[in-house]
């Protein structure tokens, strides 16, 4: 291991950028007066939109997770990152126009325009839920692995809740407007910084065909065999597009930056430069933590190659710039959860029933929950550690129980049949079943499943559920329709884009996206 070593030059960099991203925070806070222009918004152009996309999904438990799985178990885990490149440009096709159609705020309000409030209440309880114990948690324990090797004599709950209040401070007073444009600045820098990694580790190795060698054995291939115990070729269909699904279409703390959009055309042209953004990761992530191999041959914690690297390969100076980017990182996915979970309950929970309340009394709530889920996700998330690798902590939990929100979205966007009870008791039978089957199958291990065919299984379930409900009921009301994707919105569209030059259809750069996609996928097999 390198001597983790930090320079007071390093900390003054990192320590300014802290700085300059609260500052922005306080800014910005100057412009709410209610809960509505804190928790949401309706201006947000597509660079914007895009870039803070990527930054969210980029997050400490990225930087750490991915160089880990790929130092561990080779490219394999990129298979996250490509199909989600295919779902978003799915979303901006098909799916988007409807949920900016409803004008809703939350994801669980259109689950209510299009069925009941009782899928609304179930879905609103359950994203909250996921927030706290996934997203913000892992982020912040991805944080506190990486700072421990600079301050091994801190103890683990103290660095994991200063994470936790850098992250949450300007949320507090910043709002929704603050999480997209400093996550956008975070962004650049977690671009910058993870392409300088690249390029000194691949300096190291010498050669592609070196990169080649310091895989692990069978680890160049994004398609490992049906029984590979971290990612069978199976599971791409069986388990990380369905995951993909979940997270880019209907997780609040993403499609959140997408309804915000000033228009159409900005969230679709954001969605496509959120899904072009994806496919760098394999180099700028997931490939150093592989050459690290050759660098660091007995690391003991495969989470650790990434910090071992920066101290490693970078002088001081860009070792602050590399420490300012985990920051981004931590904070850009903490920042998103806990703004996200804040407009959850307020959008909900309370403003339904509290119809009276005035704006500034709902703004003091919406930043009281902020600082009460900023808690709540430092508390869980030294219990972290008890999983394995990152990575697998966070897909594992989300592929069994979170099959029943994709069957019950894309089944109310695509299919006018569903009646409005489909969603509750899909959501109300999937979701325990869905821990059940987490816990007998990945804690105790009572069956030796791998969660990605695991995933598809619950995916097949949640599918039967939904399926009888809907057969063994009448058909809805008229007004579903307005909400489903059919053949005369697919015309309307094309219809539109006629009378733009082809260099602004979103139609040919989504064509042209899925052709590189699909051609670095053929490079990897």
């Amino acid at each position: 291991m390198p001597d983790f070593d930090v320079s007071g030059i390093d900390f003054s960099i990192a320590g300014l950028y802290i700085i300059i991203v609260v500052a922005i925070g306080i800014w910005v806070s100057r412009s709410h007066s209610d809960s509505s222009s804190f928790l949401s918004g309706r201006g947000a152009i597509w660079p914007v939109i895009g870039i803070s996309m990527m930054s969210a999904n980029l997050s400490g438990t990225s930087f750490v997770g991915l160089s880990g799985a790929g130092y561990e178990h080779g490219i394999a885990v990129w298979n996250y990152e490509w199909t989600a490149t295919l779902v978003l440009i799915f979303f901006s096709l098909f799916v988007l126009p409807f949920y900016l159609r409803s004008k809703v705020s939350t994801m669980p309000e259109f689950l209510e325009k299009r069925y009941d409030w009782r899928a609304r209440k179930v879905f609103a309880a359950f994203s909250v839920f996921t927030a706290i114990v996934i997203d913000s948690a892992g982020a912040l324990f991805a944080g506190s692995l990486t700072l421990k090797l600079l301050f091994p004599d801190v103890p683990m709950w103290t660095l994991i809740a200063v994470i936790a209040f850098l992250g949450g401070a300007y949320v507090i007073l910043g709002g929704l407007k603050a999480v997209m444009i400093t996550d956008s600045i975070q962004g650049v820098l977690l671009i910058l910084i993870g392409t300088i990694i690249f390029f000194m580790t691949f300096a190291q190795i010498g050669s592609w065909e070196g990169v080649r060698e310091a895989a692990p054995e069978g680890g160049f291939t994004i398609a490992p065999p049906a029984d590979d115990d971290f990612f069978p070729w199976p599971g791409i269909i069986t388990g990380a597009i369905w995951l993909s699904f979940y997270y880019w279409t209907t997780n609040q703390a993403v499609v959140q930056k997408v309804l915000a959009a000033k228009n159409i055309d900005h969230g679709r042209w954001g969605l496509l430069l959120a899904g072009a953004m994806q496919l760098p990761f394999l180099f700028i992530l997931i490939m150093p933590g592989l050459m690290g191999r050759e660098i660091f041959p007995d690391l003991q914690d495969s989470d650790q190659i990434w910090p071992a690297l920066v101290f490693e390969l970078l002088p001081q100076g860009l070792r602050g710039l590399a420490l300012a980017a985990l920051v981004a990182a931590l904070m850009s996915t903490v920042d998103s959860v806990l703004n996200a979970s804040a407009s959850l309950v307020v959008n909900d929970f309370i403003r339904p029933r509290k119809k009276k309340m005035s704006e500034e009394r709902m703004l003091l709530i919406s930043r009281v929950l902020v600082g009460i889920f900023m808690v709540l996700a430092a508390l869980w998330a030294p219990l972290i550690g008890t999983f394995g690798g990152i990575v697998e902590y966070f897909q594992s939990f989300l592929g069994y129980v979170t099959m029943p929100v994709v069957v019950v979205f894309l089944g109310g966007v695509f299919w006018v049949r569903p009646p409005r009870h489909a969603a509750f008791w899909t959501l109300s039978i999937g979701i325990p079943i869905g821990i059940i089957c987490f816990t007998a199958f990945e804690v105790l291990e009572l069956i030796g499943l791998q969660f990605l065919y695991g995933t598809g299984l619950m995916l097949l379930v949640n599918l039967g559920v939904f399926l009888t409900v809907t057969l063994r009921s009448d058909a809805p009301d008229s007004d579903a329709e307005e909400l489903t994707w059919s053949r005369e919105s697919w015309r309307k569209d094309r219809e539109e884009l006629a009378e733009k030059p082809l260099w602004k259809s979103h139609h040919m750069w989504s064509a042209v996206l899925v052709v590189v996609t699909l051609a670095m996928v053929v490079m990897f097999i």
